[in-house]
């Protein structure tokens, strides 16, 4: 190498060993100095200087999974969830942002495990928990209550948005039905009549409150929906789009709905693109109104159910951590089993009063 040539880069990270090696001592009187491990040889001042001098040199840094493994604690909290399609999934991020806030407030790093749906979760969820974690959320598991029996005991969990509750892992969800409620029942004082439910999944259990909470608006008012009035998507802006699409198609000639009540804030901005590419107004022709209070739902002035998408992430790290310390230390802790957080409904600006002159489907 030539003499002014500037040294060779490191292709690996230093070891205690190469700091040793560097300082001149063993690599355990390194690791006694640089993280306070124990050895039975006192450790002078001047070996101590020529250790910290050579960690600087060789730019070391502690190997925090070494660390994590000999307390049995890698300060690393995982959250599970299902991303599909091109779409991004904003319900997923809003809850995401309220778990990384909570982990920055407890001191510990996150990390988020994807699958292609739950069906694989039995092999792939204990992959996940292998030491590398010391907690997992699981964020809308499509689970059975029986999941308990293979889901790992030695990693403690919770579930946000669960649609079956599992023994052993505390739920974390919001008010679908009561916020489902008091949207619809907004648009029925009003004086809209004909309100079209664009529904999530059959069988999931946000969707079915959400379809509960129109029914019981309606019932209370004295009104009972065509069963024609409910149609069910995915929650998705392709779902919504696709399956006003449908109904549409199969009502032309027909009066156009009042108003659209859709179980999530996705449907409703693709019920928004359809009802435009179709010529028609919000909120003056039809009114819109959606579920979540999502980024695009709060840019679009959405009219919608707010659902604590945020604390419920927070939330879910503060019941975890719980859980998490109260395993390390071997002492009993009470966590509800079951924690429903509250909904609020949002004005936005596509909720009008019904026109008094009604279009027709074309």
């Amino acid at each position: 190498m030539p003499k002014n040539s500037p040294p060779s880069r490191r292709l690996r990270a230093a070891t205690l060993s190469d700091v040793g090696r560097e300082a001149g001592v063993s690599a355990m009187a390194a690791s006694a100095v640089l993280n306070g491990a124990q050895t039975s040889t006192r450790i002078s001042d001047e070996t101590r200087a020529r250790v910290i001098a050579a960690a600087e040199k060789l730019n070391y840094r502690p190997n925090a999974t070494a660390r994590g493994l000999a307390v049995q604690r890698m300060n690393t909290l995982g959250m599970v969830a299902t991303l599909l399609g091109d779409e991004p999934n904003l319900y997923f991020l809003e809850v995401f942002n309220g778990v990384m806030q909570g982990a920055a407030a407890h001191g510990q790093t996150t990390t988020v495990f994807t699958m292609v749906d739950w069906d694989v979760a039995r092999h792939q969820v204990p992959k996940f928990c292998d030491g590398r974690i010391d907690g997992l959320i699981l964020l809308a598991p499509l689970l059975e209550a029986d999941a308990a029996e293979w889901l790992p005991r030695h990693t403690p969990m919770v579930s946000v948005h669960a649609n079956h509750e599992i023994p052993g892992v505390p739920n974390l969800e919001s008010d679908d039905e009561g916020g489902a409620y008091r949207a619809v029942r907004r648009l029925l004082e009003l004086g809209h009549r004909r309100i079209l439910h664009v529904g999530g999944p059959i069988g999931t259990r946000g969707a079915e409150r959400r379809l509960g909470g129109y029914l019981r608006a309606h019932a209370e008012a004295g009104f009972t929906p065509l069963p024609e009035f409910v149609i069910r998507t995915d929650f998705t802006v392709e779902g919504g789009r696709d399956g006003l699409e449908a109904w549409l198609v199969r009502h032309a000639g027909q009066p156009l709905p009042d108003a659209i009540f859709a179980a999530s804030d996705a449907v409703a901005l693709g019920c928004f693109d359809r009802l435009i590419v179709r010529g028609h107004r919000v909120p003056a022709d039809i009114s819109l109104v959606g579920f979540d209070n999502t980024l695009l739902a709060r840019a679009a002035r959405l009219s919608t159910v707010s659902q604590p998408l945020g604390q419920l992430g927070r939330q879910a790290v503060d019941t975890l951590m719980d859980l998490i310390e109260a395993r390390q230390d071997q002492t009993p802790v009470h966590v509800a089993t079951s924690t429903v957080l509250p909904t609020v409904v949002v004005p936005g600006a596509t909720l009008f009063a019904p026109r008094t002159t009604k279009i027709t489907i074309a």
